[in-house]
């Protein structure tokens, strides 16, 4: 009777555990090595590189960055309030297009909270006033009837409300209801159905929300909307484990760590998205510095909605500098990428030459200094986003798509994405 009573208690757990988003422990020297990729940009204290998701994913991770965590807290306080704080009688123009924008201002907030700062006094209640105003000009622009669209996205919508929640700044119930129909409908009049990521930043905002008794007329949406949130990301795993891709699972694991439902089965999603994740990490496959700062909580039992009240005396493991280990002697193969931007006239084709482990920015630069070909970026918490081709810019709903050929779109960005020898390339112009 004792073996089987112990038996019923195990698979009793088993069952429970089933319910559970529960992200198994990973080997310490990896979980090492990922927070080693975060350190380079922690260099790199410009506005325009400046990441507060790097600060934010440390603070919730096991990992510590020592001082140079408290000079990268300064420097973010430092741009961000000299560039959304300055002179209101500037007229320079180049200072409007340098200020944040509304999804980094929010994860400025999230910067502070997860130092377990409180956003306040006349500059913090500027701030709080400048994202609530950046919210309700794109509630206006969604529209009374649902038609419009944000200017910017639902994923900054929803990162927008979760970043004023955990500093327990209340926001109207129409700001959140916008998000709620965007979330009920599942459909974006101009994008289609809201992306993975989109969704699970919805799902983490209408969490907080709920655990910090907030908007209480809306609570049971928040309720059932957290629900579909959690059925989409799971309808949406990949054969290969990833919950939409690679770049979206992250944060997909973060909603699900934080909102366990009864009767919903996570354990085992959980358990293929990590294994996924790790296998990428693993093969350097992936070393986009968002993704990771998105990642590390994750593999530390922890989300965004943990800056509701954080941690911040938690024991971390000093971070230390990777170790160069490559031979300065050995010449770097090379590779031939075949370059394709069919979306000008006239169109353009050319082999470039780059050293093996080269990413694609390295082969746009390469044909750039070569001459013939010319490209724009803009800086962004993602990477490089490419903005114009040959002298194209990029219009309302359009942007340049990565295609290897013959027909496959890339999930990685210019910064991230390293062609292999022989591969075809090509930059399409896409409305969306």
């Amino acid at each position: 009777m004792g073996h089987l009573g112990t038996l019923l208690f195990l698979l009793g757990a088993l069952g429970a555990l089933a319910d559970i988003c529960n992200i198994p422990e990973v080997d310490s020297t990896l979980v090492q090595k990922l927070g080693q990729h975060l350190l380079p940009w922690m260099d790199q204290l410009s506005l325009e590189h400046l990441n507060p998701s790097i600060y934010v994913g440390l603070r919730l991770s096991s990992l510590e960055a020592g001082t140079s965590e408290d000079f990268y807290l300064h420097s973010l306080k430092l741009n961000y309030q000299q560039s959304l704080l300055g002179s209101a009688s500037s007229d320079d123009n180049s200072d409007i297009q340098a200020k944040p924008s509304m999804g980094q201002l929010a994860l400025y907030l999230l910067a502070l909270r997860s130092n377990c700062e409180f956003v306040g006094g006349r500059k913090g209640d500027r701030l709080v006033s400048q994202l609530k105003r950046f919210l309700e000009d794109e509630k206006r622009a969604i529209g009374d009837h649902h038609k419009g669209h944000p200017h910017t996205s639902y994923y900054q919508y929803g990162l927008s409300i979760l970043a004023l929640c955990v500093h327990q700044k209340r926001v109207h119930d129409s700001v959140v209801g916008k998000l709620l129909y965007a979330v009920e409908h599942d459909h974006h009049p101009h994008q289609g159905h809201l992306s993975v990521d989109t969704m699970a930043m919805a799902g983490l905002a209408f969490t907080c929300l709920k655990r910090s008794h907030f908007n209480p007329d809306q609570r049971n949406r928040m309720t059932l909307a957290i629900r579909k949130v959690q059925e989409k990301i799971l309808k949406a795993q990949t054969p290969e484990g990833y919950f939409g891709n690679v770049y979206s699972t992250p944060l997909a694991l973060q909603l699900l760590v934080t909102s366990h439902m009864p009767g919903v089965e996570l354990g085992i999603p959980c358990l293929k998205a990590t294994t996924a994740l790790l296998a990428s990490l693993q093969d350097e496959a992936v070393q986009n510095v968002l993704m990771i700062s998105q990642l590390l909580p994750v593999l530390n039992q922890r989300s965004y909605v943990d800056l509701i009240s954080p941690d911040c005396l938690a024991p971390r493991v000093m971070l230390e500098p990777a170790v160069e280990t490559t031979s300065q002697s050995q010449v770097p193969e090379v590779i031939h990428v075949v370059l394709k931007v069919p979306s000008v006239w006239p169109p353009y084709t050319h082999s470039i030459s780059v050293p093996a482990g080269s990413s694609l920015e390295d082969v746009l630069k390469k044909a750039q200094e070569l001459g013939g070909f010319m490209y724009g970026t803009q800086a962004t918490l993602s990477g490089p986003y490419l903005t114009s081709v040959m002298g194209k810019e990029v219009g309302e709903r359009e942007f340049w798509q990565l295609i290897r050929a013959p027909d496959t779109p890339l999930q990685q960005g210019i910064a991230d994405y390293r062609p292999q020898d022989r591969e075809t390339i090509e930059l399409r112009l896409v409305i969306w």
